[in-house]
């Protein structure tokens, strides 16, 4: 009774123990790097519809069994390579933005929730890739709205409208933009280039003019001490010598060494102080020169961006036209060659049934002789005797003779005069019905008259043929 008793209640205990232990293993603890999203039966929102998902970053929650799950979403940031190539200036000039983004998930409130509702699911590659198509259509338009100058000097600027514009648009599906480096900005026109080479030649020639200042001011400065040095020397000598006249010669002697001394330092400083004003006014006429070269090249520069710039627009214009025409020209042949096609198809197809009717007709001729070749032959020859004789009348039908001149001894054969042999000649002139069956392969029927003996022939001369007419025949 005692055993079964201890072994109840220790069952109940292992029960017990077991469900409070099921119980905490529900209670999910979320790490410091991860967003942890429990959905499910989460509850209501204020305006009544249901909740998506409940987001918990740094704290722990109890997920309900059955009616909840969860989920974590990484805050590992997320470095992405943006190479924007040929991108269109506010100038229209195109220019090439390589820079490297960072981004993350966003642990905001809101744009967490965002975050939970659009990216939970996903793998990190498939967040870059989603990220970096916001990124390209954000930097597009950005640098659509700004001056080269303001995007190549004022940098703060332009990440500024990076950040500010690519930030928004990243809240919308829960991320955040952690850094934005740029790491050059160039173009196919060389119009950056050429403003870094501006710059330049600019702070080469103010160094050169400082320098040429600092110089002139030196020079002026070394000329005064020595002029201030030859003075004091020649007071010096002038006391010295002052002493040895009053010692040594009258006074009169030492008032005119004295004299000539001060002259000569006199002459001496004259000499130096016009030296050194020339040589300052020969190093500034050298400064001013530099600067007018400067202003000139810097001039020089501008125009050349200018041409450039035209002709970089003009250049794609005449390529557009030029595409354009070709196309038209390769659809106007390609319809001109569909039409000649379907013409000789046409054609083609018209001979063909002309050629089947023949033969059909062929053979019901054949078919109405009884089988007979030759005889279906002689219907065809018959039906177009009365064709085949125009023909070879129209042959000399048109033939025009001025005059026929006939010496005759009166002694022609089978009562035939010399003008009716001409006459008949001509007209055996014209291929015979026999000959032209022979050339085709054929035999002409009996019935049509067989080829007959040729008799002797009279040599007849006539005269050359002129526009069409004989001119005259005469019978040797």
């Amino acid at each position: 009774m005692n055993s079964s008793i201890i072994f109840l209640v220790s069952g109940v205990v292992l029960i017990l123990v077991s469900f409070l232990v099921w119980i905490c293993s529900r209670y999910r603890k979320c790490p410091s790097d991860k967003i942890m999203v429990v959905y499910g039966s989460i509850g209501k929102n204020k305006d009544g519809t249901n909740r998506s998902a409940k987001c918990i970053h740094g704290g722990a929650e109890f997920v309900i069994p059955v009616f909840q799950s969860y989920a974590y979403l990484d805050l590992t940031p997320i470095s992405i390579q943006v190479d924007l190539r040929n991108a269109l200036s506010k100038q229209n000039i195109r220019i090439d933005v390589p820079s490297r983004f960072t981004v993350g998930i966003s642990t905001e409130p809101g744009v967490m929730q965002n975050a939970a509702e659009r990216l939970l699911g996903l793998q990190l590659s498939e967040i870059q890739e989603l990220s970096k198509d916001i990124i390209f259509g954000q930097l597009r338009l950005i640098i659509a709205t700004m001056d080269i100058e303001e995007i190549n000097t004022n940098r703060d600027k332009f990440l500024a409208a990076v950040s500010d514009n690519v930030e928004t648009e990243l809240k919308k599906i829960g991320l955040r933009l952690i850094n934005v480096n740029v790491t050059d900005i160039s173009d196919e026109s060389g119009y950056i280039a050429a403003l870094g080479k501006e710059a330049a030649a600019k702070a080469i020639n103010d160094a050169k003019k400082s320098v040429a200042e600092q110089d002139r001011e030196g020079s002026i400065g070394e000329a005064n001490a020595k002029k201030e040095q030859r003075i004091e020397v020649a007071k010096a000598d002038s006391l010295a010598i002052e002493g040895e006249n009053e010692a040594q010669m009258k006074i009169a002697m030492s008032e005119a060494a004295l004299k000539e001394k001060q002259a000569e330092a006199l002459k001496i400083a004259t000499t130096a102080e016009k030296t050194q004003a020339a040589k300052a006014l020969e190093e500034s006429y050298a400064a001013e020169q530099a600067a007018e070269k400067a202003r000139r090249d810097k001039e020089q520069a501008t125009l050349e961006a200018d041409i450039i710039v035209r002709a970089e627009a003009k250049k794609k214009e005449m390529e557009i036209a030029a595409e354009a025409e070709a196309e038209q020209i390769r659809r106007k042949a390609k319809g001109e060659a569909d039409a000649i096609f379907a013409k000789m198809e046409a054609e083609a197809r018209g001979a063909e049934e002309i050629l089947k009717k023949q033969a059909s007709g062929f053979a019901e001729i054949v078919k109405s002789a009884g089988g007979d070749p030759q005889s279906a032959l002689q219907l065809l020859i018959a039906d177009k005797l009365e064709e085949l004789m125009r023909v070879q009348v129209d042959a000399i039908k048109n033939i025009k003779i001025d005059k026929v001149t006939v010496w005759d001894n009166g002694q022609g054969g089978e009562g035939k005069t010399s003008t009716a042999n001409f006459i008949s000649g001509m007209m055996k002139s014209v291929p015979p019905l026999d000959e032209m069956f022979a050339m085709a392969g054929l035999q002409l029927p009996s019935y049509l008259g067989q080829k007959a003996a040729e008799p002797a022939t009279e040599t007849v001369m006539a005269e050359p043929v002129v526009d069409g007419e004989v001119a005259e025949v005469t019978e040797a």
